[in-house]
């Protein structure tokens, strides 16, 4: 045993000795601190390491650690406000953006159930394939002019500058070759009728298209739609953007959930007209 050290008076001091409770509460300030320190932050519902309390088990042991979902959705929701900070969505140009994106799923639905149930259209163009080339060419008109606003809407809004790199606008050109792939196939796989709701005139396809990309998701054009809006966001670092783009991806599930059911019930009509023959 190493010798008690010795005062100035020539005594022997004995050297105080750390309980095992006072050693384990220095180890976790001390992990506390070498956490807090390494990595700047800890994960969102992740307490200190200096905050577990022992375990009624074993004197000192922490307790496992346990995330809080409800912290990460604090965080998350924080961050999109930040995000959104940027944006002014009173500016005239981004209301109209929005206006335009919410009215052109609006528009050709509510024509082309007008003309399934009226056939006004086919009668005025004097075939329900005329008719179709005609709705289907201000379907495009309207989409020019809703990618026209969009465009506009972005550039009129501030920049989100810690994604104003190289890495963000080449994440965005790629994400917007993904979806101009989807857009394009969709039109070769449908045809022109096909693609712009030639079932609602009569003119219905012999059966369920089933190649790429349909072989890859539902409804590829609305979602190839919406990746190349997102990818021109991401290009031009526009939380705007991003934001227009949300209403975009909303108003295709709104027209998803309306024109899905509608769709089904005209070919399933078309397969027991075929049956009953």
């Amino acid at each position: 045993m190493a010798p008690l050290p010795i005062n100035g008076s020539g005594e022997q001091t004995s050297t105080p000795t750390a309980s095992h409770s006072d050693v384990s509460e220095n180890l976790r300030q001390v992990c506390n601190v070498s956490h807090d320190t390494s990595s700047g932050r800890r994960a969102p519902g992740m307490p200190p390491l200096g905050q577990l309390s022992p375990s009624s088990g074993t004197p000192g042991a922490a307790q496992p650690l346990h995330w809080d979902p409800s912290a990460t959705l604090k965080v998350d929701v924080a961050a999109m406000v930040r995000l959104f900070g940027y944006v002014d969505v009173t500016d005239t140009g981004f209301i109209v953006a929005v206006l335009s994106i919410a009215f052109n799923p609006f528009f050709w639905n509510v024509v082309a159930r007008w003309e399934h149930k009226t056939r006004a259209l086919s009668q005025t163009f004097g075939s329900p394939r005329a008719a179709c080339y005609c709705l289907g060419a201000v379907i495009l008109l309207l989409n020019c002019v809703r990618s026209h606003c969009f465009t506009e809407a972005v550039k009129s809004q501030p920049k989100l500058e810690g994604w104003d790199c190289h890495w963000t606008y080449y994440s965005g050109l790629a994400i917007m070759a993904v979806g101009t792939l989807f857009v394009t196939s969709s039109f070769l796989a449908l045809g022109f009728t096909g693609t712009f709701l030639g079932d609602y005139f009569g003119i219905l396809m012999e059966e369920k298209v089933t190649s790429f990309p349909f072989s890859v998701l539902d409804n590829p054009m609305y979602w190839g739609s919406t990746a190349i809006y997102l990818g021109w966001s991401l290009m031009h670092a526009s939380p705007a953007g991003l934001l227009l783009t949300a209403v975009v991806a909303i108003s295709y599930t709104i027209a998803v959930l309306y024109e899905g059911p509608f769709t089904e019930e005209i070919y399933r009509r078309k397969q027991k007209g075929v049956k009953s023959k």
